[in-house]
């Protein structure tokens, strides 16, 4: 493989292989935001993407391949490659300490007066699981820079927090960027773990040169964590920690979308096709929210909150829909299976206490449908994103960015996008059910122009900072700290 100056690294990758029933695999593009958001780099210089094979047909390319593969329909030049791993290795890693474990620990899930019991399960699930995986995943990136040693090495998230550590100890000289996606809690909620787990944590982060997050709080909890649990010099001024010898950068890129392409998705035929029907049900008032099944999203609170305004507003009876369509999430964890069985008997005891035969108030759907998510985005007059704690959610942006009613932004305190939108949306905490009521209502009474204005200055925020100048802040410091150039001039290659 000739050199490649960007080396991005992801528990999952750009692309995934099935079996296409006839002997061969097809490549399906993989959903989430952060594909998304590391696409437009990947267009402007060559990488290498290293990820987990997960499905039959990646471990039949990474056979096949021996190394790094085209990706189809990503870069120009972008190769991808498979690290393969026992699945006993990978289930103890991702099922076990990144999920649920450091998930938990990160949105401050844990019932802690009950779980998580710590013992020989979770402690070989980290030693002979999580390290073990990461040590694969830092082998791949090893390899890799030997033929590319100048190549910048972007690793992403919660799955490989050790993974730089490896590296760096086999590749001194190699420059490291590390984005957190999610959540960094205060340093006593990682007291959860026990001390050679958190501090393996914290080293492996600070064996990069860069040790990035969504927001300024998350930045700030991570340098407090430095000091309070590994004893630390940190410049909270120049946002630096000192470890072993070395200056660590830590900083704050708030993560957004491409805001062209997702207008553009708005006014595409599918969502045209979707909206004809749902503009067909709607009422007059429409709350919405679009979400994962997942803990974090604090799904509950959000329903009850609409009951008891449902109980004091009885003016609004048969003129409201509640629209929440909900992507189920982890169905093969208890904990998961059970919040779905909960939010189905809550929805289903809302809508008979206040329901009728021509009216349902909550018109639940558990599906992943793109094209009806974005027709309820430009139809709301009320957004609702209450979650627990969230790294930044571009549920907020996406759906004020295409909004045609004025719709108003409910947003809770602890979601990543406050530090950007918060001063423009009604802003709650997620726990607060009255202070969801009461937000619920003043949305509904705002006046239009009021409304607009809110609606104006956040898509301003979002249009101003899109996806590409989150792109652009990281491989400014990158190369202002290592000191040269990591694109072609003019995106050139």
């Amino acid at each position: 493989m000739e050199g490649r100056p960007l080396i991005l690294v992801s528990n999952r990758g750009p692309v995934g292989f099935i079996d296409d029933g006839e002997g061969g695999t097809r490549a399906e593009r993989s959903g989430g935001g952060l594909v998304t958001a590391l696409t437009g780099l990947i267009d402007l210089v060559p990488a290498l993407w290293i990820s987990a094979a997960i499905e039959d047909g990646d471990f039949r390319v990474a056979a096949e391949a021996d190394g790094p593969f085209p990706v189809p329909g990503a870069g120009r030049d972008t190769a991808g490659r498979f690290v393969v791993m026992h699945p006993e290795v990978y289930e103890r890693y991702y099922n076990v300490v990144a999920n649920p474990m450091l998930w938990f620990i990160q949105h401050y899930l844990w019932d802690l007066s009950n779980v998580p019991d710590i013992r020989d399960e979770e402690l070989a699930a980290w030693s002979e699981g999580y390290l073990v995986a990461n040590d694969i995943f830092a082998d791949a990136v090893v390899d890799a820079l030997a033929t590319s040693p100048d190549a910048v090495v972007m690793i992403h998230d919660y799955h490989l927090y050790t993974t730089p550590a490896s590296i760096r100890g086999r590749a001194p000289g190699a420059f490291l960027h590390f984005f957190v996606h999610i959540p960094w809690p205060q340093p006593d909620y990682w007291r959860v773990l026990p001390p050679h787990i958190r501090d393996a944590i914290i080293a492996g982060l600070l064996s990069c040169d860069i040790v990035a997050f969504h927001t300024q709080r998350y930045a700030r909890n991570f340098l407090l964590s430095c000091e309070d649990l590994l004893g630390l010099e940190v410049d909270y001024a120049n946002l630096t920690v000192r470890y072993r010898d070395r200056t660590v950068a830590v900083r704050h890129y708030p993560i957004s979308i491409d805001a062209d392409g997702f207008s553009a998705l708005a006014t595409s035929e599918s969502v045209a096709a979707e909206e004809a029907t749902f503009l067909r049900r709607r009422r007059r008032h429409l709350i919405a929210r679009v979400d994962r099944t997942d803990l974090s999203k604090n799904i509950l609170r959000g329903f009850t909150a609409f009951d008891v305004f449902l109980d004091r507003h009885p003016e609004f009876h048969e003129d409201i829909t509640f629209f929440a369509m909900l992507q189920p999430s982890r169905q093969d964890v208890p904990e998961y299976v059970e919040y779905v069985e909960r939010i189905t008997e809550l929805v289903s005891r809302i809508n008979t206490k206040h329901g009728n035969t021509d009216w349902m108030p909550i018109d639940l759907r558990f599906e992943n449908n793109l094209p009806l998510a974005v027709a309820a985005y430009k139809h709301f007059d009320v957004m609702l994103v209450n979650s627990i704690f969230d790294g930044m959610n571009l549920v907020a942006k996406e759906s004020m960015l295409v909004n045609e009613r004025d719709g108003v932004l409910i947003l809770s305190e602890n979601v990543g996008a406050v530090e950007e939108i918060g001063a423009y949306s009604l802003v709650i905490n997620p726990f607060d059910v009255e202070a969801q009521v009461e937000a619920l209502h003043q949305a509904l009474s705002m006046p239009r122009a009021e409304r607009r204005a809110r609606g104006d200055a956040i898509r301003k925020v979002i249009n101003e900072n899109d996806i590409a100048r989150w792109l652009q802040a990281q491989v400014a410091d990158i190369e202002h700290i290592r000191g040269r150039a990591v694109l072609p001039p003019h995106g050139d290659g």
